[in-house]
């Protein structure tokens, strides 16, 4: 990488590592109830958006796609494709004391924590109550 590009990225927060979920039989599987803490929203690392929840968001927002793109996102760590942009504090962009702005139609990923994927250390901070399923919950 030249010089430029490599000053260019060298800002930007190190890649988060993410856990996905293995499968678990039935009768052992746990649903982890979200109690609203935003420990999630207040983690640094890339927050994926794809077109459709971009449209949603945009259309939520009353914004243009476009200006929704510039404003609130930016290019991911992988470079294939975008993400939230945070505050310089880290927490989400939509994040507003402990209230999401764009709920209703959060990205996928957000609405998937911590049952599907999760990060090192979200047990201390993330208050998800642990609820057990039984076959009758698939």
């Amino acid at each position: 990488m030249d010089k430029a590009l490599q000053k260019r990225f060298s800002d930007s927060p190190p890649p988060v590592e993410v856990y996905v979920l293995p499968a678990t039989p039935a009768t052992s599987r746990i649903f982890w109830k979200c109690q609203r803490c935003t420990a999630c929203c207040r983690w640094p690392g890339d927050v994926k958006v794809d077109e459709q929840e971009i449209r949603s968001i945009a259309g939520f927002l009353k914004l243009d796609e476009d200006t929704f793109i510039q404003r609130h996102t930016r290019l991911r760590t992988d470079r294939a494709g975008l993400s939230l942009i945070e505050k310089s504090n880290d927490e989400c962009i939509f994040l507003e004391g402990n209230d999401c702005v764009i709920n209703p139609v959060k990205p996928q990923q957000c609405r998937d924590f911590p049952n599907k994927w999760n990060f090192p250390g979200w047990r201390q901070v993330c208050e998800a109550i642990p609820v057990p399923m039984g076959n009758e919950d698939l």
